[in-house]
């Protein structure tokens, strides 16, 4: 039994479609953020950094919502989300999930919070966190021209619905990762699927629908 602790349209996003793509019981734990239900005691005591997501998975808390993916694919085959151990897509699967988690969604957080740590570099920061972010499209976009119409080829995976989740994020920045056309078709693509919609029900959700 899984019960997801969230927040809507949170990098938890990932961790609910895959729970729907699963189609595992699972229950929802919404956290109010701007109240600061992420830094109470009883959620620090499942995740003592005080963000979203936190899955339990059978009695135990687990974080880190790329991580969290992989393993809902690893323990659940038949939805086929991620290429088998040793199979010819395993290399790209783990390249592009640790991309999208290493180098751009970390260039999310400095762009939506540039003076966290530096108040008088924030603008600086923000500018770089936008040139990081646009070239990281770039490189999707060319991959996707090159080897679609999904991350990994022929195959849906999770890698489609992390880089959709992360286009997501983008819809008010200067230029929105949908204006890079393979991008915007792949990002269509996801939001026809049933978890989609779903996970936007649910969450209640309207933006970028």
């Amino acid at each position: 039994m899984y019960t997801l602790y969230y927040a809507p349209g949170s990098a938890a996003m990932l961790v609910h479609l895959m729970l729907l793509e699963c189609a595992v019981p699972y229950t929802l734990r919404k956290l109010d953020l701007e109240a600061g239900e992420q830094r109470s005691a009883e959620y620090l005591a499942l995740n003592p950094d005080g963000v979203v997501p936190t899955l339990v998975i059978d009695g135990q808390a687990h974080a880190e919502s790329a991580a969290l993916a992989m393993l809902l694919a690893e323990r659940h085959p038949e939805a086929a989300l991620a290429p088998t151990a040793g199979s010819a897509a395993r290399a790209d699967y783990l390249q592009w999930m640790f991309y999208l988690a290493n180098t751009l969604q970390p260039a999310f957080r400095q762009w939506f919070y540039s003076g966290e740590h530096v108040a008088d570099g924030a603008d600086v920061i923000k500018k770089a966190a936008r040139i990081r972010i646009e070239s990281a499209w770039s490189r999707l976009d060319k991959h996707l021209f090159l080897r679609g119409p999904h991350m990994l080829s022929s195959q849906f995976s999770v890698v489609d619905l992390y880089a959709t989740m992360l286009m997501r994020w983008s819809r008010n920045m200067p230029r929105p990762a949908t204006e890079w056309p393979h991008l915007a078709t792949l990002a269509a693509t996801v939001k026809t699927r049933e978890s989609w919609r779903r996970m936007y029900a649910i969450e209640e959700l309207t933006e970028w629908a």
